[in-house]
């Protein structure tokens, strides 16, 4: 490699300074361990959580949707959806409109957990929407929709 191919340290500077996919990671991340250490006493992480919550409906939905609101596919969700099954908090049933899908149920069980959870998920929700600088929770939600 020569001279002429080496990118500079200022050049890694700047992206280290301005890269929004880099800033979004990192926040992802250090929310997700946030929410992971106030809901370990329920059994649960951040992604657990979020999925069990995704099955809140009147109507156990079909895998599609809530592997498009959960922003994944569907071998992730599958893989998501095993350790919550054998846990007895989401059973996956057969859909009867469409004998090829399956239809994602919230077990009276998994209605617990999330009862359970609810309430220090929403305290520590509340305690970051504090500490947002801009104090513009509402706005910061509708950039990253846009991103999306």
């Amino acid at each position: 490699m020569s001279n002429q191919d080496l990118i500079p340290f200022s050049t890694t500077l700047f992206v280290r300074d301005t890269c929004l996919c880099l800033h979004a990671q990192r926040a992802a991340r250090a929310l997700a361990r946030r929410f992971d250490e106030v809901l370990k006493p329920y059994g649960l992480t951040n992604g657990q959580f979020s999925l069990l919550m995704s099955l809140n409906r009147p109507e156990p939905p079909p895998m599609k949707p809530v592997a498009d609101l959960l922003a994944m596919d569907r071998t992730t969700l599958t893989a998501m959806l095993k350790p919550l099954s054998r846990r007895g908090l989401v059973e996956i049933a057969t859909d009867p409109k469409d004998r090829r899908g399956k239809r994602l149920k919230l077990t009276e069980e998994g209605r617990a957990a999330l009862i359970g959870a609810f309430p220090v998920w929403k305290s520590t929700h509340e305690e970051i929407e504090a500490g947002l600088a801009g104090g513009d929770a509402e706005r910061l939600r509708r950039d990253l929709r846009d991103i999306r």
